[in-house]
């Protein structure tokens, strides 16, 4: 599928006393439907949702925005756990509204990649009613071992060790945008100069403080709230390049359970993708997200 350059507009929303998060908005104007949100995963900002954002823009109204302290957005003092992230993430909503770019009348479909996948489950679950469907690719989950194991506790550890140093040597930004070079051009400049920067691993360590803990939380709201009554669609990438057999077993067994947890959960699986779909098949992500709105 040929795709038009993403043509966005770049906007800072207040969220609160002096905060603002940085978000790319655009679509269609005037537009008459819902509104999609792309919600990053760790240490990634708005520019990794650059090739289904385009796709996207053509037809619907999309956001993709940074969280506090990555890509264009300034830090936020305090916890980065996630209730601050889902609270933020509503708080950008409402900001939305405020600025007259209403989501109200339509919903929202909430997408969510990885790490994102809590944050937009934890902030549908503060306000289901404005959520018109939820879009999780390949998300952490509580319900795989994996993400509660002393092996991912390990990984963290390491990266809390390692990044620091190699951020401010200003080596990772540049070397991750070497990594993705299916990426447009203007999506890798931002991220040579914006990912992996010292605020930006300040940021992702915050993040990460209790990744467990979290989601052991999340999982003990989830099992005390009520069907939410929107659809979850779970895209499971099939390859298990990264991080071997055994954990994308378990990932993509959690998948498919927390699609079925809803009536019209929806369990897909894209065979050419390992963890970062969005990048790899970008058109199957945003083909499930239109999918969900109708068109």
């Amino acid at each position: 599928m040929e795709c038009a350059p993403l043509n966005a507009r770049g906007i800072d929303l207040p969220i609160g006393p002096h905060r603002v998060i940085h978000a790319e908005d655009s679509g269609p104007v005037p537009y008459d439907g819902p509104t999609v949100v792309l919600e990053a995963g760790a240490a990634s900002t708005r520019s990794i949702w650059a090739l289904v954002h385009q796709r996207l823009a053509q037809s619907v109204h999309t956001i993709a925005y940074d969280r506090a302290g990555l890509g264009r957005s300034p830090g936020a003092s305090g916890p980065r756990r996630l209730e601050n992230l889902a609270r933020d993430l509503n708080a950008l909503l409402d900001g939305l509204e405020r600025a007259g770019r209403s989501t109200a009348a339509h919903g929202v479909v909430l997408v969510g990649h990885s790490w994102g996948g809590p944050i937009v489950r934890a902030a549908a679950m503060r306000r289901p009613e404005r959520v018109r469907a939820l879009v999780l690719v390949d998300p952490a989950d509580e319900l795989c071992p994996y993400y509660l194991s002393p092996g991912f506790a390990r990984m963290n550890a390491l990266q809390a060790v390692l990044f620091p140093p190699l951020a401010r040597l200003g080596a990772l930004g540049p070397m991750y945008a070497r990594s993705v070079p299916m990426l447009p051009e203007h999506a890798r400049a931002d991220s040579r100069t914006e990912m992996y920067t010292p605020q930006a691993v300040r940021t992702q360590l915050a993040e990460s403080a209790d990744m467990a803990g979290d989601l052991r939380l999340l999982g003990a709201a989830d099992e005390a709230a009520e069907d939410p009554g929107f659809p979850v669609t779970v895209i499971s990438g099939a390859s298990a390049a990264g991080v071997g057999r055994a954990v994308r077993a378990q990932m993509n067994a959690a998948h498919r359970e927390r699609a079925g947890r809803t009536a019209a959960g929806r369990h897909v699986l894209a065979q050419d993708s390992g963890h970062l779909v969005m990048l790899t098949e970008p058109g199957a992500v945003s083909e499930e997200i239109l999918r969900t709105i109708g068109r």
